[in-house]
C-alpha cells in the first residue's frame, strides 16, 4: 500500500539523531515555543517531500552550483550551532520546577527555519531519497505515498516536541544541561565535519 510505504520510508529517514531532531528536543525540554517549532518542521518537511516527489528534487540535485552552495551553507550553520551548544554547555543552565525558559518567538522561528533549511541532510532525506522513491508511483498512488511520508514526519515531530517536555524534571541541574548541550554540539560538529570531508573528496 503506497501510504504505508510512504509512512515507513519517511519514518526511517526522519527518526534519527540529527540537527533538526536535536534542536526540537532541546527546545521541547525548555518549553520554548514548541508548538511553533513543530508546525514549522512539519510544514517544511511537507513542502520538501511534495517538491521532491514532483520531480523538482532530482532537478535541483543535478545542479552542481546549487548543490555546492547548499552544502557549504549547511556546513557553516552546523559548526555555528555546534559552537553555540558548546558555549551553552560551559555556561550551564538549570530548570526550576515549573520554570519555562523562552526566547522571543521571532528568534525561535528564524532558528527553526535555519536548522531545517540550511541542513543539507534535510534535502537529501526529503527531496532526493523520499522524492526518488515516491516518483516511482503514479497518479493517486504517488499522492498516497507523499501523504504517508508527511504523516510520519508530523507524527514524529509532535511526539518529540511534546514528549520531550516529560524530560524537563531531569534537567534541573547544570550537569544535565551540560551533558545535553555537549551531545548536541558533538552531533552538529560530526555532521559538519562529515559534510566538509565529503566536499573535499568531491
Amino acid at each position: 500500500m503506497p501510504f504505508v510505504h510512504g509512512f515507513a520510508t519517511g519514518a526511517g529517514l526522519i527518526i534519527a539523531i540529527g540537527a533538526q531532531n536535536a534542536f526540537v528536543l532541546t527546545h521541547s525540554i525548555r518549553k520554548n515555543h514548541i508548538l511553533a517549532i513543530i508546525l514549522i518542521c512539519c510544514l517544511c518537511d511537507g513542502l520538501l517531500i511534495t517538491t521532491g516527489i514532483s520531480g523538482v528534487g532530482a532537478l535541483i540535485s543535478s545542479s552542481p552550483l546549487l548543490a555546492r552552495l547548499t552544502l557549504w551553507g549547511g556546513i557553516g550553520f552546523l559548526f555555528y550551532y555546534g559552537l553555540r551548544s558548546f558555549q551553552s554547555a560551559l555556561k550551564g543552565a538549570a530548570l526550576e520546577a515549573g520554570e519555562q525558559v523562552e526566547g522571543s518567538l521571532a528568534t525561535v522561528v528564524l532558528s527553526t527555519l535555519a536548522v531545517t533549511l540550511l541542513n543539507p541532510h534535510v534535502y537529501l532525506d526529503t527531496m532526493v531519497l523520499i522524492g526518488s522513491i515516491g516518483a516511482r508511483f503514479k497518479g493517486q498512488e504517488r499522492l498516497l505515498f507523499a501523504a504517508g511520508a508527511i504523516s510520519a514526519s508530523c507524527l514524529w515531530f509532535t511526539v518529540l516536541g511534546f514528549g520531550g517536555r516529560k524530560l524537563a524534571p531531569l534537567f534541573r541541574t547544570n550537569t544535565s544541561w551540560r551533558v545535553l548541550d555537549t551531545m548536541v554540539g558533538l552531533i552538529m560538529f560530526s555532521l559538519g565535519t562529515s559534510l566538509f570531508l565529503h566536499q573535499l573528496q568531491g
